[in-house]
């Protein structure tokens, strides 16, 4: 039976600054409408925009009312703003933070619907983007409160080699010890253990671990958190099945390519883990929104308004973010039919388990 075709929403982000251009040189390789059908929510006044100028090559943008009317082998695009919505490339404005908005609430209030399959985000400005709807740091935040179902969002910065994932995120550095606890970090490794096992078909994770202080403390001497938060958070990790190792130091650990023999690494705070990362992977990095019943991607960079307009955007990283989401549909609902019906216990303990199931010696012996 011939798989359907999924479909990615995508939205917008901030019109001033590259959003438009990513997608747009992203689409303009039409194989990419043979993977997925694009739903971009957003403005195609704002899009044709962004198009001329930026000399781009044109694009067949079909608009569409639903998401359900979204055609295959074409980028289609539901208008979510105001038609005289105003762009000023490379600035921040409250328009362009309510346009941003208005684009991911739509986009979200589909993805709830099941109405598309995955969201794909453009940056956003998380200062313009602030109102009486959206008062969170950002797309993660704001994802685990309207999707979430109760269940807690984990930030994850991903290649195909290298995921990052963070015990605390949007906070200042100020406040990072004062949130660490051995309960968070436990709840963290299971959320990371849990997403690389159903959304990267990675059957027994290793998760690497960092220290919260440089040289991990040394053993007490440049801080405690290692000895009394962290290390005792792994122990009881580890009782939860989850392979946990560290914790390592971050300057050396990413220095000497360590991350290398890991299939993740989870990182204390927002900077410790996504300075390395950029340094690494910037042109091609995706941020994975894990731990929802929904799926979100987004590039790893931001609005990037010093280049807006100028036609200098690398459009790989958004790329990456298309592919990543769809390889998640598939790997989830690879790992849900897999996961549905399991093997029924085939063995017994001898002692209580036999008590109650009343067995008599005879039976006992024979199994």
């Amino acid at each position: 039976m011939e798989e359907r075709m999924i479909k990615v929403g995508i939205t917008h982000g901030d019109i001033n600054g590259i959003g438009y251009e990513v997608i747009l040189k992203t689409f303009q390789d039409l194989r990419m409408t043979e993977l997925c059908i694009p739903v971009i929510y957003g403005s195609s006044k704002v899009a044709a925009y962004h198009r001329k100028a930026l000399d781009l090559p044109p694009v067949n943008l079909s608009i569409i009312s639903h998401a359900a009317d979204a055609g295959m082998n074409r980028l289609n695009i539901i208008n979510c703003v105001e038609d005289e919505v105003k762009v000023e490339l490379t600035q921040s404005t409250s328009i362009a933070g309510q346009a941003a908005y208005q684009a991911l609430e739509a986009a979200v209030t589909d993805l709830k619907n099941g109405d598309i399959d995955a969201l794909v985000t453009a940056p956003i400005n998380k200062h313009n983007i602030q109102s009486e709807q959206f008062a969170f740091p950002g797309h993660t935040e704001y994802l685990e409160k309207s999707c979430g179902e109760g269940k807690k969002a984990l930030m994850i910065l991903m290649t195909e080699n290298l995921r990052v994932a963070l015990v605390t995120g949007h906070i200042p550095l100020s406040e990072v010890a004062s949130q660490l606890t051995p309960e968070r970090i436990v709840s963290k490794l299971q959320i990371f253990n849990q997403a690389l096992k159903q959304d990267f078909s990675i059957i027994k994770p290793r998760i690497a671990v960092l220290a919260l202080n440089p040289h991990a403390g040394d053993a007490g001497l440049i801080g405690n958190e290692e000895e009394n938060i962290i290390k005792p958070a792994m122990a009881e990790a580890e009782k939860r099945g989850v392979m946990a190792f560290g914790p390592f130091p971050a300057d050396g650990f990413f220095g000497s390519r360590m991350y290398e023999h890991f299939d993740g690494v989870l990182a204390m705070y927002h900077d410790q883990g996504l300075a390395p990362f950029k340094a690494l992977a910037m042109d091609e990095g995706v941020n994975y929104t894990a731990g929802l019943p929904v799926i979100r991607t987004s590039p790893a960079h931001g609005t990037a308004y010093d280049i807006a307009g100028k036609n200098l955007a690398s459009e790989e990283s958004f790329r990456q973010a298309v592919y990543a989401a769809i390889d998640i549909y598939r790997n989830r609902k690879r790992y849900k039919e897999a996961t549905a019906h399991p093997l029924r216990k085939q063995y017994f303990d001898k002692g209580a388990d036999n008590e109650k199931l009343d067995l008599t010696k005879d039976e006992e012996d024979s199994i």
